[in-house]
């Protein structure tokens, strides 16, 4: 069992979009996880194989107790029987205990697919009478991490202990973030804008930065409790 998975569409999108949380969770002791979806074949800087070793050493760096590709087509994400079942059969083997998976609202079509399957997966998951192998998977929670949309949190995790971690792990992609790129999503900048998003979000805590999430339902919380 994991106590944190994040899904993520692509090699590198877990850790811009919540690698400080894993990095945090992990110096708390939990066990932490990524799944990417695909390998990230369409993408057009660097190759799959390029990628396979970036996501070897983001792993290392963030110290993950698993790291899987599922192997769905780059650029095909959709909800669909087969898609769901996929998914669906992963979580059941690794059994998470919480699952992060990217915010439907999203300018990338696989973002927006893969949070639709996210949902669906995880109900599946937990079906006695579904056609799945293995014991029926209940997931705690399930939150969703921003992209490259306009949002609103619902809560914001406190990272400013690991936000060189998470730099590190981005930096990993070195296909990705070196060398010629000059929009906030690939190349030097997209590290740099994805940075200055913690810190503004960290600005509303009172500290150096934080990550945000969307909960669909409401977090139990008891701000002026020890508990």
């Amino acid at each position: 069992m994991l106590d944190l998975l994040v899904l993520a569409p692509h090699p590198d999108d877990g850790e811009l979009g919540c690698g400080g949380t894993l990095a945090r969770a992990k110096a708390e002791g939990l066990s932490t996880g990524i799944l990417d979806l695909t390998r990230g074949e369409m993408g057009s800087k660097g190759t799959p194989e390029e990628r396979a070793r970036e996501v070897a050493e983001a792993s290392r760096i963030l110290g993950l107790d698993y790291r899987g590709n599922l192997g769905l087509p780059d650029g095909g994400l959709a909800d669909v029987a087969e898609q769901r079942l996929s998914l669906a059969a992963a979580l059941r083997g690794l059994r998470p205990r919480v699952v992060l998976a990217p915010l439907e609202a999203d300018r990338h079509p696989d973002h927006t697919a893969a949070s639709r399957l996210a949902v669906a997966a995880v109900h599946l998951a937990g079906l006695g009478k579904a056609p799945l192998e293995g014991e029926p998977h209940r997931v705690e929670r399930l939150f969703f991490y921003p992209g490259n949309h306009p949002f609103t949190p619902s809560f914001l995790v406190k990272i400013s202990a690991f936000i060189d971690r998470w730099e590190a792990a981005v930096r990993a992609y070195k296909s990705q973030f070196s060398g010629e790129g000059v929009s906030e999503t690939v190349g030097p900048k997209g590290v740099e804008a994805r940075r200055a998003l913690r810190r503004h979000w960290g600005n509303y805590l009172g500290v150096d930065y934080a990550e945000p999430f969307v909960s669909p339902l409401p977090v139990l919380c008891v701000p002026w409790s020890r508990a």
